[in-house]
């Protein structure tokens, strides 16, 4: 049986990207990104604050880090909650003992359960950001436009009454529909954390509006690397450093390049990966060719540097 005539005919299937969200732009023929004083690499750390119930529908899928056995999984739920309670604030500890600066996503269900958290958060000078209603509200692409409109109207109202307007968000299991993007634009943010398609923050057009996509590394995740792909805390932290290192290297030819990557709290805010943190973020701060920054911070000094 033969193929009808329109089976390869695509509207997009061009010279470029399949898509028109941005433009084909091989790394050699953008304009260099300069970091302040010269830095050759941004590091965007990113700290997500996450709340997994006890019950999750798991539709469409369960969110990385929910429940695994029958309900009620409490050993999973415990030690979740450990991380909001406990292993964060080794993590913010480790921050402020290196001078870094990091962007905090909440699920908006959790900010007034974690007032102190989200005040400690401020006064160390960090960022929050804005992760969807929690855990359970993943957006994608069976998802209806009305309903994704409510979420996201949910998530600013829920961060509005905790007094915080903020810039950037980052999606549930970092997991969109195909109209995500356009309806953050609309409702007023600025930069969107889901995507990784550049070693830069990349200028995504929607119908709603512009979006600024910052590249934050899936393959740097610890959670994936130290809890799923069951890696040790000195492979993970010198990968890190190796994708540092790297990209300083490139710096000549393609500018200033981001390496972003998570600090998950129940993950590496356990006591027995404290000083493997400690010493990464150490590290970073004393290495005079990274800038670590927030991610508003980050999209600022990209968006100056634009021709």
């Amino acid at each position: 049986m033969s193929l009808p005539d329109d089976y390869l005919v695509y509207p997009k299937r061009q010279y470029g990207m399949d898509q028109a969200l941005y433009a084909w732009r091989p790394s050699d023929k953008r304009a260099p990104v300069a970091w302040p004083e010269g830095k050759a690499v941004a590091a965007m750390i990113v700290v997500p604050i996450e709340h997994h119930m006890l019950n999750p529908t798991g539709k469409p899928f369960k969110h990385p880090g929910a429940m695994v056995t029958p309900y009620p999984d409490l050993r999973h739920f415990t030690t979740r909650d450990y991380g909001n309670r406990v292993g964060v604030f080794r993590i913010l500890k480790a921050l402020k003992a290196a001078g870094a600066r990091a962007t905090f996503p909440i699920n908006a269900v959790l900010l007034d359960k974690v007032r102190p958290l989200v005040d400690a958060i401020l006064e160390d000078g960090h960022e929050i950001a804005a992760y969807g209603v929690d855990t359970d509200h993943i957006h994608w692409g069976g998802l209806d436009r009305e309903t994704e409109t409510a979420w996201i109207d949910e998530t600013k109202g829920l961060f509005a009454k905790a007094g915080l307007s903020p810039r950037v968000w980052l999606s549930p299991a970092r997991q969109q529909s195909f109209s995500t993007l356009e309806l953050l634009a609309q409702a007023g943010f600025e930069t969107c954390l889901d995507w990784e398609q550049d070693s830069v923050p990349v200028r995504m057009a929607t119908p709603g509006g512009d979006i600024i996509g910052a590249p934050l590394s899936n393959e740097l995740d610890d959670r994936l690397l130290l809890a799923d792909r069951k890696q040790d805390e000195a492979v993970w932290s010198r990968q890190i450093l190796e994708a540092v290192a790297w990209s300083k290297a490139e710096a000549p030819r393609f500018g200033g390049q981001v390496v972003g990557f998570t600090l998950t709290p129940y993950v590496t805010g356990q006591p027995f990966r404290s000083a493997a943190v400690a010493d990464l973020l150490k590290a970073l701060t004393a290495d005079g060719g990274v800038w670590t920054a927030t991610a508003s911070q980050i999209v600022d000094a990209w968006a100056a540097a634009q021709p």
